[in-house]
């Protein structure tokens, strides 16, 4: 009876594996997604990264700063069902751009088709937290780091997200990595961020570092270019200078760590 108990259990697991695997491929490969964001899974292993996160279809989840909503269009129908699904926005007195960013990103989720209802938040600028305290399952954030550091607010983000999360909760970072020697000022200069100092910040929060990933990786890049990581696709912030150097290389080296709260 043991031994079939310990099968079945090992049947139902393979099975459930497969099935969120299966509802993450609908989603990714969804019909209705932008073309254009499309065209960057090969830079953004989207699978693979959730994969290596551990997302599940009934889990709450927050991501922050979605923005444009590149991965929103995935989470949101792979989350809606079973799940729930939450974007944290900018705060409105973050940057004089950020209004008009705010209006922008909110009339293009409405007529969007994977987009459309989604639920979304504040990441706050003062004391208000992210969502009800020890309330979701997972917090994720994609490339923006280097923005909370240059306006000196990563702590508070880090903070934040660790108060929202459960106990056993994950906070998953994918961000532009720097090179190990390079400065604070470079950092924030640059657009890229070193590991140590994002392992260093999530720990002062509370957080554990169960693993890293290259799943996002680029050996191509180097990380020194002269407009820093918006000199890349899909910024190319030079224009026609040297454009066709900077497609060869691709998105930026990006780190990909998984933190959790500790039980």
């Amino acid at each position: 009876m043991k031994k079939l108990f310990i099968f079945l259990s090992f049947v139902f697991l393979l099975y459930s594996k497969s099935i969120f695997a299966d509802a993450l491929d609908v989603a990714i490969e969804n019909i209705d997604r932008t073309p254009e964001n499309m065209q960057r899974d090969q830079y953004r292993n989207p699978k693979a990264t959730l994969n290596f996160f551990g997302i599940k279809p009934n889990m709450s989840v927050i991501e922050l700063w979605p923005s444009r909503g590149w991965y929103s269009e995935i989470l949101n129908p792979f989350l809606e069902p079973e799940g729930n699904f939450i974007g944290a926005d900018f705060d409105p007195n973050y940057g004089s751009w950020t209004p008009k960013a705010i209006k922008r990103n909110a009339k293009s989720r409405a007529n969007s088709k994977t987009l459309s209802g989604m639920k979304m938040t504040t990441l706050s600028l003062n004391n208000d937290p992210l969502a009800e305290k020890e309330s979701v399952d997972m917090v994720l954030t994609f490339r923006n780091l280097h923005n909370w550091l240059k306006a000196e607010i990563l702590m508070d983000v880090f903070n934040k997200s660790y108060a929202a999360l459960k106990p056993g909760g994950i906070f998953g970072v994918v961000e532009h990595r720097a090179l190990a020697d390079s400065s604070l000022e470079n950092m924030k200069k640059s657009g890229y961020v070193t590991e140590e100092l994002t392992i260093e910040y999530a720990k002062k929060a509370g957080f554990i570092l169960v693993a890293s990933s290259e799943i996002n990786a680029n050996p191509k890049d180097g990380t020194i270019h002269p407009k820093g990581v918006w000199t890349l696709p899909p910024s190319l912030r030079l224009g026609e200078e040297d454009r066709a150097k900077y497609l060869a290389i691709g998105e930026s080296d990006r780190m990909t760590l998984k933190f959790m709260k500790p039980i």
